[in-house]
């Protein structure tokens, strides 16, 4: 069985090999030669690209053949967000351009002082969106996994610089519940995903694309156990060099857990057929059989 494992591929050297690239020979060169990485992780990672073949031909009824190119184009907007994440932290952030939906829901949350919750996904370029956040005024905690190798994250650090935000890192013993229960106390901004889960987490079978996938209920219950607005943001890629950014109107959410969830899973589902190409799932999300899955029959 193959599940998500929330860890980057490569070594210390690949890192080296495309922040010199970038600084060398700039953003598009380093956009060509990416073509032929991506293509080259097509056949070297088979299990992540029959997964993302499945979706494509299964769940947004793609043909065989586009969704054989789904595969490649997918692995390639990766690969350009990953490169315009680095080029961004490298302060580089003069070549891009951005439009902003929905800032002004944010700037609310901000002068009405309660904190809040942003969930995103795995779709898009989160990084980006993180560095538009740090500009509001508000302290900004990410909620991401912290598995890399220790070298590969100082090295990333030397060359891009210090983050302008707060990270908490997701624990398998679910002790990242103190540091996102702590953040929203002191009316902070959390920014989490709200398509995986870490083991043992509780999930719940949501409705998504055609099928029951599993969704992680931790985001969703912080916000609805402390009464804090939250929002749904993504930040997709629209050309090379340009970004759009959405944040929904804040809600605080006084209905059951289930119908939190799936209000998320049916935003999710607008932004996954608007952006088929972007959403960076690597594993069978709507697997039925996982081992020790904490399904959470509560929806209240």
């Amino acid at each position: 069985m193959s599940t998500w494992q929330g860890k980057s591929r490569g070594g210390v050297l690949g890192y080296k090999a495309f922040v010199l690239m970038l600084n060398t020979f700039g953003l598009r060169f380093s956009y060509f030669v990416l073509r032929f990485v991506s293509l080259y992780f097509v056949f070297a990672a088979p299990d992540a690209a029959r997964y993302s073949y499945r979706y494509f031909r299964y769940r947004l009824g793609f043909s065989r053949f586009k969704s054989a190119i789904g595969v490649y184009r997918n692995y390639y907007s990766f690969a350009q967000v990953l490169c315009d994440k680095i080029a961004l932290l490298s302060g580089k952030g003069n070549m891009y351009t951005f439009n902003f939906d929905g800032k002004h829901h944010l700037q609310k949350m901000v002068a009405e002082g309660k904190g809040g919750i942003l969930i995103s996904a795995h779709m898009g370029n989160w990084e980006i969106a993180s560095q538009l956040l740090s500009g509001l005024g508000v302290k900004v905690n990410v909620v991401m996994m912290d598995v890399e190798y220790d070298q590969i994250k100082n090295y990333v650090s030397s060359v891009t610089g210090q983050r302008q935000y707060n990270i908490i890192p997701l624990k398998q013993d679910m002790s990242h519940i103190f540091g996102i229960s702590n953040a929203l106390i002191n009316k902070e901004f959390i920014c989490i995903h709200g398509d995986r889960f870490v083991e043992e987490a509780k999930v719940m079978g949501i409705e998504f694309l055609g099928g029951q996938a599993y969704f992680p209920t931790g985001p969703f219950a912080i916000s609805k156990r402390l009464k804090v607005p939250a929002t749904y943001v993504y930040a997709m890629k629209e050309s090379d060099t340009h970004y759009h950014f959405f944040a929904t109107e804040p809600f605080t959410f006084e209905h059951s857990l289930r119908e939190f969830i799936t209000s998320y899973a049916n935003e999710l589902e607008k932004k996954v057929h608007q952006y088929p190409y972007q959403w960076f799932n690597y594993y069978d999300f709507w697997q039925q059989d996982w081992p020790k899955l904490n399904i959470d029959k509560d929806s209240r």
